[in-house]
């Protein structure tokens, strides 16, 4: 026993120095099994707000997890993912839009989630359905804190004004039609000094074609594996030509007045505009007048909504116990907790149903209308989101600017998106 106690005590003060000098030059002042992991979102002030409070709040109860966040302007961030991976310095954890996924897997950015971690039924059971356009061949590949849908903004002043009343907006889309002639002005020289209707298709205008007024007129944009465009037939004439006759029928809207929708809505000179949950945070802002939100008007009752979000996944090259830290905060950034964080933060929905499903957002005057939406929202597969996106765009100014017929436009980017997604499939 004497022997023992004497060898015992003869090792301890040299281990204790060594892995106090460990801890020391791995985190300072912290303990040795200290880790630090990255995460990459683009810059948006709410959101980097929000996830700075998160991170703090995560590292508080993980004292052995350091968090780095690491933001790049949105127009350079994919690339910065691209040039990172190359470089060996991928982040632990990213943030990417769903419409990026079978790029990220293709470009090996991403790992699946471990299924132990984030179980299928778990997932499937607590988060809205639109999650699954981050599932691949039985693998998810990311999770959301918040997701998005969209709803019409209206300018309560503008519409008494007009006669209009203020607590009753569109429903059907004859009556946003009705209620955009009534709120449009012109001056002598037929120039807008007030839209009826804010007309932007380089932001949302183009998914309300594509993604909503098509489903209300029985169309679908793609085939369920995404693999095919759809929206070539008459469900899909019928959607492009209610949206291009806003302008060149009804004289409602004009594309362009004032450069962006939300800049004409913003400056109490467009009545309407269809927009995301995003913009929730912007517009509460304005000073000058009261506003509301609605659903979207509905064709003859049907309804139809597009849901979108930015998720978060955990990048390939994350191993051992980089990957183990990388899962925690995963788990943390998804859970309640975090999206009522986001929810008061950023204004964008919770992805988890319990969160987002309360008597009190679903009543909300504000918020209710895009979560109602999301219970009949879809979300399509995409392969490229931007050039998928760009084909929606020219295919809308080709009739708007000039005037090729809604069957033409309609077929020639049927073709240009089938080459897009022909070229993905091959590769």
């Amino acid at each position: 026993m004497k022997f023992a106690t004497i060898a015992r005590f003869s090792i301890r003060r040299p281990l204790l120095a060594a892995a106090m000098a460990l801890g020391f030059l791995a985190h300072g002042s912290g303990g040795a099994q200290a880790v630090e992991i990255q995460y990459w979102q683009y810059v948006f002030d709410t959101r980097v707000q929000a996830m700075t409070e998160l991170i703090k709040q995560f590292e508080a109860e993980n004292p052995g997890i350091t968090v780095k966040q690491v933001t790049f302007p949105y127009a350079d961030y994919q690339t910065r993912i691209i040039a990172a991976k190359a470089a060996g310095r991928s982040p632990e954890v990213m943030q990417l839009f769903y419409g990026w996924l079978d790029t990220f897997i293709a470009g090996k950015l991403l790992q699946p989630l471990s299924k132990t971690a984030f179980k299928d039924e778990d997932i499937e059971k607590n988060f809205f359905a639109i999650v699954s356009a981050m599932k691949r061949d039985g693998q998810y590949y990311g999770l959301p804190t918040a997701v998005r849908s969209m709803a019409l903004f209206y300018n309560k002043d503008m519409f008494q004004k007009a006669g209009l009343d203020p607590e009753k907006p569109p429903q059907t889309l004859n009556e946003l039609v009705t209620a955009a002639k009534a709120l449009a002005k012109r001056d002598s020289a037929g120039n807008f000094q007030q839209v009826g209707m804010a007309l932007d298709i380089a932001r949302q205008d183009h998914n309300w074609v594509r993604e909503i007024l098509l489903r209300q007129y029985g169309g679908e944009s793609y085939s369920a594996d995404g693999s095919k465009v759809a929206y070539n037939t008459e469900a899909g004439a019928k959607a492009l030509e209610f949206y291009t006759s806003l302008q060149k029928v009804h004289r409602v809207g004009q594309e362009g007045f004032m450069d962006e929708g939300q800049a004409a809505f913003r400056a109490g000179l467009a009545g309407m505009v269809v927009d995301g949950t995003f913009r929730i945070a912007s517009y509460k802002t304005i000073p000058s007048f009261k506003w509301g939100v609605a659903e979207l008007p509905s064709n003859d009752g049907k309804r139809a909504n597009f849901g979108s979000y930015f998720a978060n996944g955990i990048g390939a090259a994350a191993t051992g116990e980089k990957l183990a830290a990388a899962e925690k905060f995963l788990a943390f950034i998804t859970s309640e907790k975090a999206m009522n964080v986001w929810l008061e933060k950023v204004g964008e929905l919770p992805a988890r149903r319990a969160v987002a499903l309360t008597e009190a957002n679903v009543k909300d005057p504000i918020y209710g209308p895009f979560i109602r939406g999301l219970e009949y929202a879809a979300t399509p597969p995409m392969v490229d989101e931007s050039a998928q996106r760009q084909v929606s765009i020219d295919m809308i100014n080709s009739v708007l600017l000039k005037d090729t017929p809604i069957k033409d436009a309609l077929s020639a980017a049927a073709v240009r998106e089938q080459v897009i997604l022909d070229k993905f499939k091959a590769k």
